[in-house]
């Protein structure tokens, strides 16, 4: 009987492990939770029972699990979170379409030019009048 092993069609979302079976980014998060919550846990022992400490310390430890496991069509929750904060806070609600045509753009341009020379004009005037007087 043959052993099947899956191979991914899309070698793109392969990652490389680096130890432990576990990549460069889930290591980095392991580890700084770890370092967050081991000390909180020691800290909230001497306050409250064991139980307790080490339910406060599940609760500090997960928004970094939550960071090395999570993804979601190729994004990791931080790419995720930033997207949805920028779509509902950040943006306005109602973006209406607007439509810069090119030749109202030219239009402007060329009254904004005819004002300019006009004001050009007006000060050589007075420098004249100025000047004959």
């Amino acid at each position: 009987m043959a052993a099947y092993i899956p191979v991914p069609r899309d070698l793109t979302q392969v990652k490389t492990k680096v130890a432990f079976n576990l990549t460069k980014r889930q290591i980095i998060c392991f580890s700084v939770a770890a370092v967050i919550g081991m000390p909180s846990f020691f800290l909230v022992k001497h306050f409250c029972n064991v139980q307790v400490a080490s339910i406060i310390m599940i609760v500090v430890m997960m928004p970094m699990f939550f960071l090395a496991l999570y993804e979601k069509n190729g994004m990791f929750l931080e790419t995720l979170f930033s997207h949805y904060v920028e779509a509902m806070i950040i943006r306005p609600k109602v973006r209406p379409y607007k439509n810069d045509n090119y030749y109202a753009a030219m239009m402007r341009e060329y009254k904004a030019e005819r004002e300019v020379d006009k004001i050009v004009r007006n000060s050589e005037e007075a420098l004249r009048k100025k000047k004959r007087h």
